[in-house]
């Protein structure tokens, strides 16, 4: 039983010998790629490059945290969608195209079996493409016909 208790005090993780990482770096020069005013010049470009507008958000690509947007505005009821018409890394994906009915008669009609003819016919069919992250190709949004896009699957950070 001693023994056991002697190999317990001796192992690595008891010892009193064992040194940090901490321990070896030497706090006294500064770094080599440290900039105290990275956050001042930073504030200035996004300023800069936003003309002094304001956005709800800076939307990242959740795969690859690739910046997708800077100027955006959040939906008023899907707290989680954003539309911009501004975007950077971003590409549209032309053969896949997805169609909505954008009819405020759906809700009414919604016992009805098929559409009427009228409202096949009208231009209440909205046409998207898919939009992907251009680094890592992640699906994030779509782009309507009036050339918005909206985004669902973004990281949001505070702007």
């Amino acid at each position: 039983m001693e023994d056991g208790k002697r190999e317990i005090l001796d192992s690595p993780t008891n010892s009193q010998q064992t040194i940090s990482d901490d321990d070896e770096i030497d706090y006294t020069t500064k770094p080599e790629f440290y900039d105290p005013d990275l956050d001042d010049k930073d504030e200035r470009w996004i300023h800069k490059k936003r003309h002094g507008l304001q956005s709800d958000a800076v939307l990242s690509c959740p795969a690859c945290f690739t910046t997708l947007c800077l100027e955006c505005q959040r939906h008023e009821k899907y707290l989680t969608q954003y539309r911009a018409v501004f975007v950077v890394n971003c590409k549209i994906e032309g053969e896949k195209v997805v169609r909505q009915n954008n009819s405020r008669s759906r809700k009414r009609n919604r016992g009805k079996e098929g559409l009427d003819r009228s409202d096949a016919s009208s231009t209440n069919i909205e046409t998207f493409k898919q939009v992907c992250c251009s680094v890592c190709s992640t699906e994030v949004g779509v782009i309507d016909e009036d050339e918005v896009y909206h985004f669902y699957n973004v990281l949001p950070s505070e702007s």
